[in-house]
């Protein structure tokens, strides 16, 4: 008698292993995971779960577009790569600069402008780390020989998974740091610092 799916060893070692590369490979410090931390030390907790969410809604597009396919289409035109990077790049940049010049949490008005959750999904489907690490993690569990091998609903299912919870991990880092922006000269400090990170993984993920 086949024994269940669920039940065999390989197949939890295989599940394992794509769990543990996609936190290594998809929750590495990037665009997005920066950015969300960096709205979330700005914007506070509460203000920045639409913004997380729509990240988490963007990147799980990412995840759909590589799987089926539809991102080695597009970088098979050649033309069309470097414009994608860079509207890419001008989007990201713009976000750091919000962040940049965001207010002191004391001093913001119940009206002052956060990133929506709009904004964060277009930032996700626009962050060039995001196809190249989800197909870096993809491929590698596609690649593994065993009898028992994950079908493509499954990776699917556990990939998503684990962007929810790197996104939420990072969220919560970065709302810690809120309580801390209540304080001009901090809040203006901890904002700089995210914005020239969220810049600088940008370029890194760009031209590196």
């Amino acid at each position: 008698m086949t024994e269940p799916l669920l039940l065999q060893p390989d197949l939890w070692r295989q599940l394992c292993a794509l769990v543990l590369a996609s936190a290594v490979v998809m929750g590495s410090p990037g665009p997005a995971t920066i950015s969300v931390t960096a709205v979330g030390a700005a914007f506070g907790l509460r203000h920045s779960l639409g913004y997380a969410w729509g990240i988490i809604l963007g990147t799980i597009a990412v995840l759909l577009v590589v799987a089926t396919g539809v991102m080695a289409v597009l970088t098979s035109m050649p033309k069309l790569a470097p414009l994608l990077a860079l509207v890419s790049a001008a989007y990201i940049l713009y976000l750091a600069f919000k962040i940049a010049t965001a207010p002191p949490l004391a001093a913001r008005a119940a009206e002052t402008s956060r990133p929506t959750w709009l904004a964060g999904f277009l930032l996700a489907v626009a962050n060039p780390k995001a196809y190249v690490a989800i197909a870096a993690v993809f491929a590698g569990a596609s690649s593994k020989q065993g009898a028992t091998e994950p079908g493509l609903w499954l990776k699917l299912a556990v990939l998503a998974l684990m962007i929810v919870a790197i996104h939420a991990l990072w969220l919560v880092a970065g709302a810690g740091f809120a309580r801390f922006l209540r304080r001009p000269a901090a809040s203006r400090i901890i904002n700089l610092v995210f914005a020239a990170t969220l810049a600088l993984t940008t370029a890194l993920a760009v031209f590196g």
